[in-house]
């Protein structure tokens, strides 16, 4: 069977067979994701980190299913119910779903009025009727009559007939597959306002009389519509049209006649098959159009939060991934009005040095002491880099900056206005006050703010994903699937950069691959107590880190301190016998090779290839010693806000200003352009080509030249463009070669597409 699974994983993916086998095989060893895919290419057969999340879940759940399958058929064979030709079946059921359309008849159920009536002996009558349509049910059901056993009469034993019949009738595997994919195709799924009055209910007016095909509902207006019903705000259902109108699934004659059809029920005059005809569209009304609805809704839901889950933790990668400043001094400020804006200065390895608090802004107003506090301490530590938070009073701030700036004679930090999104959320955290035991929680904001622009990875790591504000419904999805995807970027994010094992916090340790937290606190201990690291050999004295995590985790912690220059690489120590073979072979040291670009792009990686090492790792380490310890991340910039720009009150129609993406979504970005007020480039103004997703466009981080389309200073929302010129000649960067649909479909009487407006997609991202 496990056979199977690696054929079935191969085909959706598009490799073969033995590459999943080997993948599996180093995963249940206990080999990380990262890991494998960087230092197993030939294991694997180059498979790369998505392919490899592709692979584990797939192999997750295929495993699920298969152990799943053995306990329905113990069960079944168990009921003395098995057949060859239903174990076939089983065993040939693909999904969850199918295998538990095929248990479903032989499910052990509550006490169902079928069951109650198979009790009272009636299961015979249902057969017989089902056999001899052209006998009168009537006829048939007076042999029947038991007053002892609770059927008093004929029409109580027809009844209990009905019940029996219709209870097969529905639990039809093939049936309720049939229906079930016949309606994800054809069926809408409509929404209306409730009754009672609701708060919410402003949020939800685009869906208060709304309906949208089920198969094509977007992510973002699936998760709103639920969250919707959620709050009971809107009553939601499937509907199908029908009769030029559009109709509830259960009233649908379509669907009840397909019922009929897969059972062989003709519309004949015999008295049985009457009788058979009206049990099978009871079926499909009481029992198969609720259960398929409610299905259905199931899977939407599940499709939905899967694509928002990908939404969230691509931009969570991006936000990650984003530029750091580097090791620089660095003054945060974590701006605010009544409390002050809180200051403090960290060193270039992001200890703190020195804090304040200024009250330059109203009511205190103390505007010129903030000044010489803020010199006193830029001058003092010789501030490389001051970085606002861009929350409340954040642009009043900036202007303090700007002054400041010009106060000071000669060298000039540059500033920067940076997310503070999480920052609270780090500064209340156990890890903050264990880091800042004696600060106040307002200043730890300050120092977050600081080293994120230092290092964005390092710092956000210490924060909960969900916190940093680049989610779209997250809150509304699977908690617990929502957290696996997103501690799965942060865990490639963390080794695609590799850590420096004397700098590192527990939390940034404890993503390295192989580690966890109590490894990470065993480093950080050791460390303190014996000084930092001179060799990564030095690891194998930490307590509980034994070789097989050693091997997991050694290529992605780097010792800068160390004598040998690859410990502060990408080579693992494993591979350090090759790199001396290949400085041997080209009679130098490796100290000299590492960096000579010129030499190490004549080899030929085929020389050095043994049964070890294939030539994609051969490959790897060639590049890695061009540039050890290369960094992946982009280089460090900054978006410049226009000083005439602080509030949305300045903000004109046509304007061209710049900012940063903020956060993305299905329907368009965000982007911060420094007015406390994030605008939105709604999908359709990101490009002159059609776009399907966003990200195809821009990314979280990324700075952008934006033209503003609408404002709208009551309700704050700001309407944005990548199309800098209003013919489109100045528009978004090219690669977007899907043509815009062309042609007028036609829409239903109540259906629209929320967010063609600046209005409707500001309600809609208001329901975030």
């Amino acid at each position: 069977m496990q056979g199977t699974i690696f054929q079935r994983i191969a085909e959706e993916l598009g490799v073969r067979a033995e590459q999943v086998r080997a993948t599996a095989r180093l995963l249940d060893e206990g080999a990380t994701v990262p890991f494998i895919a960087r230092y197993r290419k030939e294991v694997t057969g180059g498979l790369d980190d998505t392919q490899l999340r592709t692979l584990e879940s797939r192999l997750a759940y295929l495993r699920e299913l298969e152990a799943r399958r053995e306990t329905v058929l113990d069960t079944i064979r168990a009921q003395g119910r098995l057949t060859p030709e239903l174990e076939a079946a089983i065993r040939a059921a693909d999904s969850k779903t199918r295998l538990e359309d095929l248990y479903r008849p032989y499910q052990p159920k509550r006490r169902s009025k079928a069951q109650k009536a198979r009790e009272a002996g009636l299961g015979p009558l249902a057969e017989v009727i089902a056999a001899d349509p052209g006998t009168a049910p009537e006829t048939l059901a007076a042999d029947f009559v038991d007053a002892e056993r609770g059927v008093p009469d004929v029409e109580a034993a027809l009844e209990g007939a009905r019940q029996i019949l219709m209870e097969g009738y529905a639990d039809d595997p093939d049936l309720n597959q049939l229906l079930r994919e016949r309606l994800w195709r054809s069926a809408r799924l409509a929404s209306h306002l409730a009754d009672g009055q609701h708060d919410e209910a402003p949020k939800f007016e685009d869906y208060f009389d709304y309906h949208e095909p089920l198969a094509g509902l977007p992510s973002h207006r699936a998760l709103a519509l639920l969250r919707g019903r959620r709050l009971g705000v809107l009553s939601l259902e499937l509907v199908v049209e029908e009769d030029g109108g559009l109709i509830p699934i259960a009233d649908s004659e379509t669907l009840a006649e397909a019922v009929l059809a897969h059972h062989r029920l003709a519309d004949d005059d015999r008295p049985g098959t009457r009788f058979l005809r009206r049990c099978a569209r009871d079926a499909w009304r009481i029992k198969l159009a609720t259960r398929l609805e409610s299905e259905l809704k199931q899977r939407l839901k599940e499709r939905a939060e899967e694509e928002a889950i990908a939404v969230f933790a691509a931009n969570l990668k991006d936000v990650l991934m984003a530029a750091p400043a580097g090791p620089k001094t660095v003054m945060g400020l974590d701006p605010g009005f009544r409390a002050g804006v809180k200051v403090a200065v960290v060193d270039p390895t992001g200890r703190l040095l020195e804090t304040a608090t200024i009250h330059p802004h109203a009511p205190q107003k103390r505007w010129d002491e903030a000044l010489d506090t803020l010199q006193a301490l830029v001058e003092r530590h010789r501030v490389d880099l001051i970085a606002i938070g861009n929350g409340t009073a954040s642009r009043e701030t900036d202007r303090l900056a700007d002054q400041l700036l010009r106060r000071l004679d000669g060298r000039r930090p540059a500033k920067v206005l940076i997310s503070e999104a999480g920052a609270s959320v780090y500064s209340a955290s156990p890890l903050a006050a264990e880091e800042f035991p004696d600060l106040d929680v307002a200043l730890r904001g300050a120092v977050s703010i600081a080293r994120r622009l230092q290092d964005p990875l390092a710092e956000l790591v210490k924060i909960d994903p969900k916190a940093i504000g680049v989610g779209q419904y997250q809150h509304d999805v699977n908690q617990r699937r929502l957290a696996q995807a997103l501690e799965a970027v942060v865990e490639d994010c963390v080794n695609a950069v590799g850590v420096n094992v004397n700098t590192a916090s527990v939390p940034l340790l404890a993503r390295v691959s192989g580690l966890g937290d109590t490894l990470a606190r065993h480093i950080v201990a050791h460390r303190e107590q014996h000084g930092p690291f001179t060799s990564r050999e030095q690891l194998r004295a930490v307590p509980r880190l034994g070789a097989k995590t050693f091997e997991q985790a050694a290529g992605f912690l780097r010792v800068p301190e160390s004598d040998n220059p690859l410990d502060n690489s990408a080579v693992h120590p494993e591979a350090y016998p090759l790199v001396q073979r290949i400085a041997a072979h080209l009679s130098t040291d490796v100290r000299t090779l590492i960096g000579d670009a010129e030499t190490l792009r004549r080899l030929d990686p085929a020389r050095f290839t043994d049964e070890r090492f294939g030539e994609p790792t051969v490959r790897d380490i060639l590049a890695e010693l061009e540039k050890p310890g290369r960094d992946p991340r982009p280089e460090f910039v900054t978006a410049r806000f226009r000083d005439d720009v602080r509030e949305i009150a300045d903000i004109k129609p046509g304007m061209i200003l710049e900012g940063v993406v903020s956060n993305v979504t299905n329907f368009g970005a965000f982007v911060d352009i420094g007015v406390h007020q994030d605008g939105l480039i709604h999908i359709s103004q990101l490009s002159e080509r059609f776009v399907k997703d966003p990200r195809q466009v821009v990314r979280a981080g990324q700075v952008v030249r934006v033209r503003v389309l609408d404002v709208d200073p009551v309700r704050k929302r700001v309407g944005l463009s990548l199309r800098l010129q209003e013919n489109g000649a100045e528009a978004a960067p090219a690669g977007h070669d899907r043509p815009r649909p062309t042609g007028n479909r036609r829409r239903g009487p109540r259906e629209r597409e929320p967010g063609n407006t600046l209005a409707h997609a500001f309600r809609r991202a208001r329901r975030q």
